[in-house]
């Protein structure tokens, strides 16, 4: 199964918007559960953002409720983080995985199959 790649991190200043797109290639992308996390040097894996077979079901971290935005769309195999009003503490790599045998929302990122190769989100003060 290849890989999911991620795009669209960048630098953006406080209180902007970034969007990432986690596109995956697996003919079974759509059956699967997706999760957006970040890592910070030294710390764990941390979940942002899930959602579930064909959005029936997302989760957020309370961290970014209300300010994130996760979709997806699966005729084109991408799951979407649209992040507003970003804060400088958002600042991190994220990584988008794949769970190819949960039936709904996985918070825990050493249960997800696949990994991207992470895109760095940096917010300015």
């Amino acid at each position: 199964q290849a890989q999911p790649a991620e795009s669209g991190g960048g630098l953006v200043q406080s209180g902007g918007s970034l969007r990432l797109s986690c596109r995956g290639s697996g003919s079974t992308w759509e059956n699967n559960t997706i999760g957006w996390f970040r890592q910070t040097p030294g710390k764990e894996r941390e979940v942002v953002a899930c959602i579930s077979i064909s959005e029936s079901s997302t989760y957020y971290a309370d961290s970014v409720k209300g300010r994130f935005t996760i979709s997806r769309d699966n005729a084109k195999n991408t799951v979407y983080l649209q992040m507003n009003r970003l804060k400088p503490e958002d600042t991190t790599v994220y990584y988008c995985g794949e769970d190819i045998e949960a039936m709904g929302i996985n918070k825990v990122s050493f249960e997800y199959n696949d990994w991207g190769q992470g895109t760095q989100v940096t917010v300015s003060s």
